[in-house]
């Protein structure tokens, strides 16, 4: 693992107290890097960021807001110049189209997985375009390229995460700002608790490599499309799904 990649980076990250968002603090502090733990979950964050030390902050944000936006931006740049953003922040309830709370359901995941993301992009643009340049990485899923059953939701926010990362990658690209897009498959977080065990085993049987993910491996490939060795790459979308996507 190279120690100095982020060395003097700043990067925040939404929805990072536990998970996917979790995992790639504790790995771009390992190597250098500084982060801005943005989430709802108040003690979880404050916890991580105190576990990460010197490095780390913690700062409450709800994703639909935009001043919550705003004020991890500022917290972000007090910390040093911001080269980055990781929009992690969402929900996940597999609901069928004709549930009683669907369009309830649908709203939630709308305000959440989607319009956080384009308030995301927003809040951190002048900042990365002050700082000469940037990386940001969107969460969607394996679902934003091939879908999934009773997720109508969660699918119809998570391919719109897929093309707004194409349309921020041609619009920021003459800003210096790389924008790409991040599949995962079935991960080992808490996202899964909303399936039984043996609803996620079924879905194990699926996946070809026979087995979940992990957070960690997920934020391997996040920490490459932050970094510099991925400096040629722009509105690229990468599976990290065991083989889902095939």
């Amino acid at each position: 693992m190279n120690t100095t990649r982020f060395d003097g980076r700043v990067y925040l990250l939404s929805g990072a107290a536990r998970g996917l968002g979790g995992a790639q603090a504790r790995r771009i502090v390992a190597e250098g890097g500084s982060v801005l733990i943005g989430d709802v979950l108040h003690d979880q964050g404050a916890a991580l960021a105190a576990e990460l030390g010197a490095r780390a902050r913690f700062q409450p944000l709800d994703v639909t807001r935009e001043e919550d936006w705003q004020a991890a931006v500022e917290q972000a740049q007090r910390m040093g110049p911001l080269h980055g953003l990781v929009n992690n922040a969402g929900v996940y309830a597999p609901v069928p189209l004709l549930a009683e709370n669907g369009a309830e359901e649908f709203e939630r995941h709308l305000r959440v997985n989607q319009t956080g993301v384009f308030l995301g992009l927003r809040a951190v643009t002048s900042a990365l375009t002050a700082c000469g340049r940037g990386s940001i990485v969107n969460i969607s899923s394996t679902v934003g390229i091939r879908s999934a059953p009773n997720a109508i939701a969660y699918t119809a926010t998570k391919w719109a995460v897929r093309g707004m990362t194409k349309a921020a990658a041609l619009e920021l690209v003459d800003r210096n700002i790389r924008v790409n897009s991040v599949h995962p498959g079935p991960i080992d977080t808490d996202m899964l608790s909303v399936r039984s065990e043996a609803q996620n085993q079924a879905r194990i049987n699926q996946v070809p490599m026979k087995r979940l993910g992990s957070a960690a491996e997920v934020a391997g490939l996040v920490c490459f499309l932050l970094s510099d060795e991925s400096r040629y790459m722009t509105g690229s979308e990468l599976a990290i799904d065991g083989g889902c996507a095939l």
